[in-house]
């Protein structure tokens, strides 16, 4: 299983304009469903006087934890559209709103959810979709003798180091793709006096 994923490399915004209602759409990279919901209160209140504040998140590598919410247009010609374009665009760790503001014309249930499709599209995009790995951490202990040889391998891959110590008996937190983590474990256990 790979552990590749895509998520946006920062906040993202946009302006979509269709028989003179107003479409403002914003993108945020999130980890947990309580900071996007958090990102969605912010902008209900900075646009109180929108007529509808729709949005949809998706979290996580596996894509598994999502919601949305039409926040009282027509079902399905919001929430739904939005969504579609963070599964079309297949990003995730993201949340996106999109704030109308009524213009006088009805637009109808396909003409909505266009609108909320291309405001959300142009929202992500202007996020910069980037490609992720998922990582994981790896606590380790060993004998000061040990050191040299822990610390070839870990100088030779792609590991970031959280967190060291070196005594009589040295520890490492290191963080690593996951697709990579079961290797790196077998090299390090390996070599004497290491556990993980």
């Amino acid at each position: 299983m790979s552990d590749l994923y895509h998520t946006i490399r920062h906040e993202g915004s946009s302006q979509y304009k269709e028989k003179m209602s107003r479409f403002l759409g914003f993108s945020f990279p999130v980890k947990t469903a309580e900071e996007a919901r958090g990102k969605v209160k912010d902008i209900q209140n900075e646009y109180h006087d929108a007529r509808h504040v729709c949005w949809a998140y998706m979290l996580g590598p596996e894509r598994k934890e999502w919601q949305l919410n039409d926040n009282g247009e027509p079902s399905g010609t919001a929430g739904k559209p939005i969504l579609g374009q963070i599964n079309s665009l297949d990003v995730t760790d993201v949340v996106v709103i999109v704030v109308r503001y009524f213009g006088g014309i009805k637009l109808g249930t396909s003409g909505l959810a266009e609108a909320y499709r291309e405001a959300a599209r142009e929202a992500i995009e202007a996020g910069e979709v980037i490609e992720c790995h998922d990582m994981t951490d790896i606590c380790l202990t060993f004998p000061y003798m040990s050191a040299d040889r822990v610390m070839k391998i870990v100088k030779g891959e792609n590991i970031e180091v959280l967190d060291r110590v070196f005594d009589n008996s040295c520890s490492m937190t290191l963080r690593v793709r996951k697709d990579m983590s079961e290797m790196l474990k077998n090299r390090l256990v390996s070599i004497d006096g290491v556990t993980i």
